[in-house]
């Protein structure tokens, strides 16, 4: 009852200020008794002192000094009455100023207040519209603490990585995306990093895929800090690697299409020859005759052409990195076909010498005709095995599609009934010729199996 007279507008206020000092001075008029009631002045200088200036509470302190002065049934001499009117003027004065700077300071702190609430606001606004951008995003979003421990991780992560919703925080980050290891976040005094990689992926279930990396670390409190954008990008690869092939098969049928058009032009006139002799019925010195054998050498030179790279082209090729993009490429693939593949890479293979494009074109061919053959098999098995043998790598592709009914035409071009031009083998067998290896057929008892051999890249301390 009594906060509404402390509350409204200026005018309210004084007016309930005004009426509360007429109140009182005339209480303090009709009261006989020698009762000082000038202390009760101090309450409308509690209600003027939140709505008007320093002046102005001056000045109604003196008012209200007078009136308490004026209704007082005390003597009135210079020595007790001036002290008397000094003591409840300071008080009255004191009194509308405190209120005034008390209610400045509330304001003061009510608006610092709604400030920090709007800020609250709007950050929990922000931080709505972040987390919505990153639980949406396609792309998987990792952050990580300086143990590679991870702090957060949206839906897509755990999608990418195969790991049921909201298992990947507290694991390590290492152990899926095991490149990230060579970031050092342990020694504050290093430089902050911005970048970004392409490494191998590994998802729960064993499978491998490219990773696109874009990475920074930052510092907080608790130590520094790494957040990570990772795209996956296994389908960007297996889009090139098969663009790939079916270019070179384009090019290389036009090459060896024109190889072979030349030969049937030197059995035209072989045929042309043939005929003349024929009809001449001599054979001994006739020019015709001689000119069959030149034709014939011919013959032999051209068919001995074979379409075969540069061996300027080969050097070096990691093959175990090669074997992983080859296994991200046609997974997906032998999924949809139901073949069951099998991966069996010997630790700690070495280099080889080879061209790793057409490395890749010859082991993408082999497993293309094998998921071929087992398209036609109920159980459908495809064995992938690499290992070292003295200075030789061997690479075998083995499955259980029944074999090769003809092995012995089976690395020549243009096969009878074959599908598309019968080129594969026979310019697989060529790209590997081209660079020191070798492509070999070995029948099983229910498949087949196509061994590449690889001579190892000898470093000079090898060589030594």
């Amino acid at each position: 009852m009594f906060g509404a007279l402390f509350e409204g507008k200026t005018r309210s206020v004084l007016l309930k200020a005004a009426a509360t000092i007429a109140a009182i001075a005339l209480l303090d008029w009709r009261v006989i008794a020698e009762i000082p009631l000038g202390f009760l002045y101090l309450i409308p200088m509690v209600m003027v002192g939140s709505v008007v200036g320093r002046f102005s509470i001056v000045a109604i302190a003196a008012l209200c000094t007078l009136l308490a002065e004026a209704f007082s049934d005390l003597v009135w001499n210079l020595r007790t009455g001036t002290s008397r009117d000094v003591l409840y003027f300071a008080a009255f004065v004191g009194t509308g100023l405190f209120v005034r700077e008390v209610d400045n300071n509330r304001k003061v702190t009510l608006e610092h207040l709604h400030e920090i609430e709007r800020e609250r606001d709007a950050r929990r606004e922000a931080e709505e519209q972040l987390r919505i951008l990153i639980e949406s995003s396609p792309v998987a979003i990792f952050t990580a603490d300086q143990d590679g421990c991870v702090l957060m991780a949206n839906d897509a992560a755990h999608r990418m990585l195969g790991v049921p919703q909201g298992e990947l925080r507290g694991r390590s980050l290492y152990r899926n995306l095991p490149a990230l290891t060579n970031i050092t976040m342990h020694d504050p005094s290093r430089q902050l990093l911005r970048a970004v990689m392409q490494a191998r992926g590994q998802r729960d279930d064993g499978e491998a895929f490219l990773a696109d990396i874009c990475f920074s670390t930052y510092r907080t409190n608790a130590g520094t800090r790494l957040a990570a954008m990772v795209l996956d990008a296994s389908e960007d690869l297996r889009a090139h690697e098969v663009s790939g092939l079916q270019q070179l098969l384009s090019g290389s049928r036009i090459a060896v299409g024109a190889v072979f058009h030349e030969i049937r032009n030197v059995c035209g006139a072989i045929a042309v020859v043939h005929q003349n002799l024929a009809h001449g019925g001599l054979l001994a010195g006739n020019k015709d005759f001689e000119a069959l054998g030149s034709l014939a050498v011919a013959l032999e030179r051209i068919a001995s052409v074979t379409v075969r790279q540069t061996t300027a082209q080969a050097k070096e090729v990691d093959l175990t990195v090669l074997l992983d993009e080859l296994k991200i490429v046609v997974t997906p693939s032998l999924q949809e076909e139901e073949i069951e593949a099998q991966w069996i890479v010997e630790p700690g293979l070495p280099l080889v010498w080879a061209d790793r494009p057409s490395l890749m074109q010859v082991f993408l061919n082999l497993i293309t005709n094998s998921a071929r053959a087992l398209s036609k098999k109920d159980l459908r098995h495809l064995q992938v095995t690499a290992k070292c043998e003295g200075v030789q790598v061997h690479v075998e592709v083995s499955d259980n599609g029944g074999g090769v009914a003809h092995p012995e035409f089976l690395f020549r071009p243009f096969q009878a009934g074959a599908e598309a031009t019968g080129l594969g083998l026979y310019l697989s067998r060529a790209f590997m010729r081209s660079f020191g290896g070798e492509l070999r057929y070995v029948p099983l008892a229910e498949g087949a199996s196509f061994i590449v051999d690889l001579t190892q890249a000898m470093t000079p301390e090898k060589e030594l």
